[in-house]
């Protein structure tokens, strides 16, 4: 048998050896970089290489965690899917068998009535048989359609339950974020596909499997011909899949970057800028010259799959004849009774139509047994990554948060983005963290609101380690306004209660709270007022502007009602009247809570209890404003020349 991996250059090496296309969209030297197997993919190299042995042998566990998916997913209809399946096998096992009855009735030594009155059992037998094998497959096949959905939506509970759930600096991974947009692009169906895949498998089999032993029963030297014929068709399957394997590898960039371009094209929030740049040809030439791409590399594949297919086509049909020639040669000697003959040649055709079938699903349940694979891959990747959740619960309130010598690195990071911090925050006060872009003042806020644990240090809620806390525990204690607050697709009313799933939300207190963010009136100004959907991807959605957002974040950090407050930027997209007012709103809030403020508004801090500065992830001063001031230092520097600039305009 032909070794599949010899027919093939190692997934490391560059895909891509012939000539590239004429096509002008097409560039050679960036073309190399668009397929050339990128970094991330050393993970996925040993099952895009897997040889048929392996991959046969691997097949039996793939199919298990498949079918355990679905177990999980539906208990009483994959059960009856099996038992379908496997009393539709035994039916047409005696259909088969009753055939040599029928063809033993006909053939006796007997004037024809009384041969045909001889078949008439054997042949209502057959019917029967039949009947019963059809009704069978009839309720698997409904079993499977109830079956099917319910595998894909437990796949993507699964995957979705377990992103969720990982350390918030693992999307900074792009090794992890590359292997979800994949698990998230393919890999969700294959699971689905999978199960489908090998219900057909099991009912083709079981098929085979009743004409195996039907010719095992009359000639023991035809069944390891009939098995023999599987073996090319198997070969050829299983190099197919990998054919097809590889293709999603090499190309799976060239995907994302061309929909992600699409998309841009299609979607409602570029397109003023798309217009007044004019660039609508050059996103067009960059998607055209990515499908050439695509295209090319698929083209390619697609002719290697029907070389191999028609290769292990040849050979099999190869044996195939050979197993017809040796049951004549059986009937020709002697060794083998006429109505057995015809039995066996009814099995060998059934056993070749069951053979055609399974190649085809053969083909299908390799590759996708690579995909669920991968999407196991990413399943255990993400529950290393998941957060801790040591059970602590945080308290409802604290004298005093302090951090200890805190230090804090992104993935891959040359240095730290917080390093060896010390500070203290103290019930009531009005903190301000100040400093250049990238000093780490939005990490450090993190850090506190419980969205990363620290590397090194401490973070001490009334001299109780957080880290000890389960981290929902200390989030549910926070609320933070971001520089660019998350456009939820919900109502207006859902935008300011949203997180808060420990109290009904009653209207009078989202009015409260929208008031006190600016935001009522707006709101009120709505088609549907509170009820209204501020997406305008749906029907009669609204839309609102950047400042109109970020007072609706505002407002619902006002419901959150929480003894900590973050505001991260929180006036970034406001007018100065705004801005004011949003402040003097933040004070109101502040009463009888812990506020600390980032901004780049020096004015904005002067009231603050105490400044922090930062400097490259490092606490450069501390004080408050007259402090800082006299000091000379960073602060003093930052506060003059902004209100000089102010000043002189």
């Amino acid at each position: 048998m032909p070794d599949a991996e010899h027919a093939e250059p190692p997934l490391a090496e560059p895909p891509l050896a012939e000539p590239p296309l004429a096509d002008q969209d097409v560039r050679p030297e960036f073309e190399d970089g668009e397929l050339s197997l990128p970094y991330w993919l050393t993970s996925t190299e040993e099952a895009a290489n897997t040889r048929f042995v392996r991959m046969v042998s691997r097949l039996p566990r793939l199919l298990r965690d498949a079918w355990l998916l679905a177990w999980h997913a539906d208990r009483r209809t994959t059960m009856a899917v099996v038992l379908f399946q496997i009393a539709a096998g035994v039916a047409s096992a005696v259909g088969m068998i009753s055939v040599v009855g029928v063809l033993e009735g006909l053939l006796r030594d007997a004037p024809t009535p009384e041969r045909v009155r001889a078949a008439v059992p054997s042949l209502l037998l057959v019917v029967g048989a039949a009947t019963v094998r059809g009704a069978l497959e009839s309720a698997a096949a409904a079993a499977n359609g109830r079956l099917s959905p319910k595998v894909y939506q437990a796949a993507e509970m699964r995957l979705l339950t377990l992103t969720t759930r990982v350390d918030l600096s693992t999307f900074d991974d792009p090794q992890w974020r590359d292997a979800m947009e994949r698990a998230r692009d393919r890999w969700i169906s294959a699971a689905q596909m999978l199960v489908d895949r090998a219900i057909e498998l099991a009912t083709n089999l079981v098929g085979l499997i009743a004409a195996a032993g039907v010719l095992a029963v009359l000639h023991p030297v035809l069944l390891p011909l009939l098995v023999l014929a599987v073996l090319p068709v198997g070969w050829a399957a299983v190099r197919s899949a990998r054919l097809g394997h590889r293709r999603v590898l090499r190309l799976i960039a060239v995907w994302r970057r061309q929909r992600m371009l699409a998309e841009l094209l299609a979607a409602r929030e570029p397109a003023p800028e798309l217009r007044a740049f004019t660039l609508r040809s050059f996103l067009l030439d960059e998607v055209r010259r990515l499908l050439a791409i695509s295209t090319r590399e698929e083209i390619r594949v697609v002719v290697r799959q029907v070389r191999t297919t028609l290769m292990g086509t040849v050979l099999s049909a190869s044996v195939t004849g050979l197993t017809y020639a040796v049951l004549l040669w059986l009937l020709w000697t002697g060794r083998m009774e006429l109505a057995a003959g015809g039995a066996a040649a009814y099995a060998i055709s059934l056993g070749i139509g069951k053979l055609r079938e399974i190649a085809l699903t053969a083909n299908w349940l390799f590759e996708q047994g690579l995909y669920f694979a991968d999407f196991q891959g990413f399943c255990e990747l993400s529950q290393a990554r998941a957060e801790p959740a040591p059970g602590g619960v945080a308290p409802l309130s604290f004298a005093e948060i302090r951090l200890h010598g805190v230090t804090f690195s992104y993935p891959d990071a040359d240095r730290p983005a917080v390093r060896d911090v010390s500070l203290v925050l103290r019930h009531g006060e009005v903190i301000a963290l100040v400093g250049e872009n990238g000093s780490g003042k939005s990490t450090l806020a993190a850090l506190l609101a419980g969205l990363h644990r620290p590397q090194h240090g401490q973070v001490l809620w009334d001299g109780q380690d957080a880290g000890l806390f389960d981290p929902d525990t200390v989030r549910e204690r926070v609320a933070v306004v971001m520089q660019e607050p998350t456009r939820w697709p919900f109502s207006a009313r859902a935008n300011i209660t949203i997180g808060r799933h420990d109290r009904p939300p009653a209207m009078p207190a989202v009015h409260a709270a929208a008031r006190a963010g600016d935001a009522h009136g707006f709101v009120m100004e709505l088609a549907r007022q509170y009820e209204t959907l501020l997406s305008r991807h749906f029907t009669d959605g609204a839309d609102l502007s950047g400042g109109q957002w970020q007072r609706l974040a505002v407002s619902r950090a006002f419901y959150r009602d929480a003894p900590l407050l973050i505001c991260d930027e929180p006036t970034a997209n406001l007018d100065a009247r705004a801005e004011h007012d949003v402040y003097q709103r933040l004070r109101e809030l502040a009463a009888g809570r812990t506020v600390v403020l980032i901004t780049h508004r020096m004015a904005s801090v002067r009231e603050a209890d105490r400044i922090y500065v930062l400097d490259h992830g490092a606490v450069a001063e501390q004080g408050d404003h007259e402090e800082l001031m006299a000091a000379g230092g960073i602060y003093a520097q930052m506060f003059t020349l902004q209100a000089s600039a102010y000043q002189s305009a």
